[in-house]
């Protein structure tokens, strides 16, 4: 007998999913329907920045794979398809053709819920005006660009300094715009520790973007024709011809908390080590939709990014099409950059450590990307945490210029590993003058850690 899997949300985890298991079962085991509202599948949302700023030249470059190369494997893709409801006791969605406004709905032997996220887009006076815009899909992506091609002004307002917001300020700043991030944090890219924070501040303001710390934006305001002329705080009012919110993103969710399923603190749905949905045998999810087990607190964490969205597509579609595979956690790795200023970190920082009760060390050290004689050689900022007792890595960031973000991923096999910091230091990597001096900057920080630990008996 042949089963229907059903399939929300046409992007990374969703149409993984959707592959996975169509390389393990054909169409006379499992027919393969998919859902997607907008106008594309399968896309690299990570690169939209890139396409605004002009380093990617074409749409079609981000796109890994259209709705009819799907339809050609075997998957039922239908796009600009609106999935409105989960009815779980009675194993169907409802579904609405955004195009003809006609409604229907679909059984499912098996589900995959794979809806991501949205951009955080508080009420605020004037924040649907025209002009502001939020950049999560293709889609939003696309109307920034027509937004851009239509403004006459050249001035810009960034709201957020997370990951999103300081990639769309270089964007911007590219393409000739007088930038300025509003945020509310005490530095720019809370995601690491305020101490590295403010060398992202620094150099941004280096690179001729403004930066304004503890902004709370209270509203928008419009001029005559209805579209955006600037950016109101507490205390002053910023001009923008476009703005941009980068405020962050928040797992969209609003479908199975209605259909009664189990989220997290965050909002994120909950599921088990296979993706399946916590309670539900035959419902599964991935992406920017769920919370994920943080692998160095052994807390749920939300960390919305699209590695993890294309593993626990290949997860959810093993286990759907009857093989086995899990996804064990993570470890919260990043990188980004603002023009050549590179910036990553991985597992806790000092307030996360904190809020789960682990007593720790830190240490800062300052280092080159080559060996100090050879050219091109660059600053790089490297701070680690390691636990106070054990000497357990806790975390790592850094902030440097060429060569410095990749180097996190030292530390992220180290974290999944459960080193020490001591361990690490015996790490036998690669070295010649042109990639690192004689020790690498994140070995040179562990001795540091190593000797703190000790210090700290």
């Amino acid at each position: 007998m042949t089963e229907r899997l059903v399939v929300i949300g046409g992007d990374a985890a969703g149409m993984s999913a959707a592959s996975q298991a169509r390389r393990l079962k054909g169409p006379e085991e499992l027919e393969i329907v998919a859902f997607e509202r907008g106008h594309f599948s399968s896309y690299s949302a990570c690169g939209i920045p890139y396409w605004v700023g002009g380093d990617v030249s074409a749409l079609d470059e981000l796109i890994a794979r259209s709705p009819g190369e799907h339809r050609e494997r075997g998957i039922d893709l239908r796009m600009r398809t609106e999935v409105t409801a989960i009815d779980v006791p009675g194993q169907r969605v409802r579904t609405r053709d955004l195009e003809a406004g006609t409604e229907a709905w679909t059984g499912f032997d098996k589900l995959v819920i794979a809806t991501g996220a949205r951009p955080k887009r508080p009420a605020l006076p004037g924040i649907d005006a025209p002009g502001v815009h939020g950049v999560q899909t293709l889609d939003d992506g696309k109307a920034l660009l027509d937004s851009l091609d239509r403004t006459q002004g050249r001035r810009a307002v960034v709201v957020g300094a997370g990951y999103i917001g300081v990639e769309m300020a270089e964007a911007l700043l590219g393409r000739g715009y007088e930038v300025t991030i509003l945020h509310r944090g005490e530095q720019p890219m809370a995601t690491l520790d305020p101490d590295m924070g403010r060398l992202v501040h620094r150099a941004m303001d280096g690179l001729g973007i403004t930066t304004v710390a503890s902004a709370e934006v209270t509203k928008v305001l419009t001029g005559e024709d209805g579209r955006v002329r600037a950016v109101a705080t507490e205390d002053a009012e910023y001009p923008a011809d476009v703005v941009v919110l980068g405020m962050g993103v928040v797992p969209e969710t609003s479908l199975a908390r209605a259909a009664g399923l189990p989220l997290g603190a965050r909002g994120g749905l909950l599921t088990d080590l296979a993706m399946r949905v916590r309670g539900q045998g035959n419902i599964w999810a991935g992406g920017d939709c769920v919370e994920v087990l943080d692998l160095v607190s052994g807390r749920e964490r939300y960390v919305p990014l699209g590695t993890h969205a294309n593993k626990h597509g290949q997860v959810i579609g093993a286990n759907v099409g009857g093989d086995y595979a899990t996804f064990p956690g993570v470890v919260g790795t990043a990188v980004s950059k603002v023009c050549d200023l590179e910036i990553a970190r991985t597992g806790l920082r000092e307030k996360d450590a904190r809020e789960v009760g682990l007593r720790y060390v830190t240490v800062t050290i300052e280092s080159t990307s080559r060996a100090g004689y050879y050219p091109g050689a660059a600053p790089m900022t490297v701070k680690m945490l390691a636990e106070r007792r054990t000497g357990r890595l806790l975390g790592v960031q850094i902030v440097g210029r060429e060569g410095a973000a990749k180097r996190v991923d030292i530390a992220a096999v180290a974290l999944t590993a459960g080193m020490t910091v001591e361990a690490m230091t015996a790490l036998d990597l690669g070295y010649a003058p042109p990639f690192s001096p004689v020790w690498d900057p994140v070995l040179v920080a562990a001795r540091k850690a190593t000797a703190a630990v000790r210090a700290a008996g």
